[in-house]
């Protein structure tokens, strides 16, 4: 299966108008998306590594974790990992 592609995932990202985190907000979702990766791992629910830096990309572009879902799902063919156009 291909790897996200993170740069035109980002490049949609950034075309998107939603209020962006603020730099402490961004640290607080950052602990708890490590919180909810932790116990994922413990239901042995591991993420990929390239869903790991999708996450992270997210986050560094201030995408707050509830619209994370909805952000994905509107930009992702259904059962795919290519973006849609």
């Amino acid at each position: 299966m291909a790897l996200i592609d993170l740069e035109a995932l980002r490049k949609r990202i950034r075309e998107m108008d939603f209020e962006r985190g603020t730099p402490e907000q961004i640290a607080l979702w950052r602990e708890d998306v490590a919180e909810s990766r932790a116990n994922l791992v413990i239901e042995d629910m591991s993420p990929t590594a390239d869903e790991d830096a999708m996450f992270e990309m997210m986050l560094d572009e201030g995408v707050p974790p509830s619209l994370m879902p909805s952000i994905i799902q509107s930009l992702y063919k259904p059962g795919t990992r290519q973006i849609a156009a």
